[in-house]
């Protein structure tokens, strides 16, 4: 008797298994380490950013198989009622340096992490320094800096300048994660300052220092023995050409607070931005100045942007700028130049370019006594601020008519709108707190939007007379009123 034999499938039961195996089998990726770009294969030089030496390569494994069952397995820490949990444990704690606890929300939480970030030299190094010397003074546990980019000597030589000596305030360089680990199991600090973490490397993970893959993995490890040990810990980060903060996005989310440190190196004036938050408004902003002797908070820096004028002077507007939820009263300057054949320069400092060319349009177009363009108009603030929202295009279109007219502005008027292209002034945000601002500091008059009078900010009229104009030729008539009385 024949016996029929079924013809296995095409490949057969061998050719399954290898594909199975396959299919199990680590396989090559590549990365470069100084973008996160992943090239389909290795290249000397990375496709993405040009560096050379950083594609390097990566063992991942394959897909899993389809329907695998997760065993479940006893947690930790049980879950409880949200009523019976404390909250003593995040509350803040002042760092003694007041402008930068007002953006914190009150000061450093015990675990949390906090990036900031900045451009080389505006003075990252020299606040966070203060802040440890204040720390190991209030807070009754040790403060600990690790540089890794200066000496020992050399940040005991800016902390004697400032005055940062104290028992409590330790010091290392390190460039590894181990000793940096090694450091905090001996001094056993409340604060950890970390300068910079694209400086620090582990030996665990490939890369170059301060590659994506090592600044990642560093972040990690440090988020993870703060909120086991309850340090506050900041790290100090670069920026790149853009001004955002170096490293893959991921940084700004492992961490709790993500703070940017903004400054002129010409200028005094040091801003500290909230940009992320878990324990407070995001939206803050801390003033200091640098000088000398260091960096010290300034609670009151409306006077940095004002210039004090024996007699008025024509091409001078006030106007009030918000920094976050800070008000500020600031001078916008302009000067008409001579009229030029061609095109003339339109020059800003601390203004938008694209906002000034529109209110020269519109003042050349609204107004009849007003002729812009062929003359140069430069535009500048006062004190090293930077004047980017629409709410200063109103004292703008008045500064720059004063100087075409050669008319000066009283000194006791502020001006606050935004200018539309048919010449009409349009409302922004936050006009009682910029008006209680002016007020505090004796403005007199002020010039704002329609529906922004007395009856809707509170400000009554032995503080300031506020009156609303429609556009920008009513606004010109009662600049010059004011002027003349």
């Amino acid at each position: 008797m024949t016996t029929s034999r079924s013809t296995p499938p095409r490949g057969g039961t061998a050719g399954a298994a290898r594909g199975r195996s396959a299919a199990r089998e680590p396989r090559p990726a590549y990365q470069c380490d100084a973008c996160g770009h992943q090239p389909p294969k290795w290249v000397g030089r990375c496709p993405e950013c040009g560096e050379w030496g950083a594609v390097v390569e990566n063992t991942v494994t394959g897909p899993t198989v389809s329907g695998r069952v997760v065993s479940s397995r006893m947690p930790s820490e049980p879950a409880r009622p949200i009523a019976t949990i404390s909250a003593a444990p995040a509350r803040a704690r002042p760092t003694g340096v007041s402008e930068l606890d007002r953006v914190l929300g009150g000061g450093l939480v015990p675990g949390a992490v906090v990036l900031l970030a900045g451009e080389p030299g505006v003075g990252k190094s020299t606040l966070l320094l203060d802040v440890a010397q204040q720390w190991a003074v209030g807070a009754g546990s040790p403060s600990l800096v690790v540089s890794g980019e200066e000496s020992v000597s050399q940040v005991r030589l800016r902390a004697e300048r400032m005055g940062t000596l104290h028992e409590q305030l330790y010091l290392a360089a390190e460039s590894d994660l181990a000793s940096v680990l090694g450091h905090l199991d001996a001094v056993k600090p409340g604060l950890l300052v970390l300068d910079s973490v694209q400086t620090i490397s582990t030996t665990g993970t490939e890369g170059v220092p301060g590659g994506v893959t090592q600044v990642r993995a560093v972040t990690a490890a440090l988020v993870s023995v703060a909120k086991e040990r309850g340090i506050a810990t900041v790290l100090v980060g670069h920026v790149t050409k853009d001004g955002q903060v170096a490293g893959p996005r991921v940084l700004e989310h492992l961490v709790d607070v993500v703070l940017h440190f903004e400054g002129d190196k010409h200028s005094s004036l040091r801003l500290v931005r909230g940009v992320k938050n878990r324990f407070g408004a995001a939206d803050e902003v801390g003033c200091f100045e640098m000088h000398e002797g260091g960096i010290s908070s300034l609670a009151d820096p409306s006077g940095l942007f004002l210039t004090r004028y024996a007699e008025p002077v024509p091409g001078t507007c006030v106007t009030v700028a918000m920094e976050g939820r800070r008000a500020l009263v600031t001078e916008v300057q302009a000067l008409i130049g001579a009229t030029v054949a061609g095109s003339p320069r339109r020059t800003v400092s601390g203004l938008d370019s694209a906002r000034l060319a529109m209110v020269l349009a519109v003042l050349q177009r609204r107004t009849e006594r007003l002729t812009l363009h062929d003359r140069e108009v430069f535009a500048a603030t006062v004190g090293g601020i930077r004047v980017v929202e629409p709410a200063a295009d109103l004292a703008v279109a008045l500064a720059v008519a004063s100087g075409g007219l050669n008319l000066a502005i009283a000194p006791h008027l502020v001006a606050i709108g935004e200018v539309g292209l048919t010449g009409e002034v349009r409302r922004v945000g936050a006009v009682p707190r910029r008006l209680a601002e002016a007020a505090r500091l004796g403005f007199k008059v002020a010039l704002v939007p329609p529906g922004c009078g007395p009856a809707s900010t509170g400000v009554g009229p032995e503080q300031m007379r506020v009156t609303e104009v429609t556009d920008v030729r009513s606004a010109l008539h009662h600049a010059a009123r004011a002027s003349a009385e």
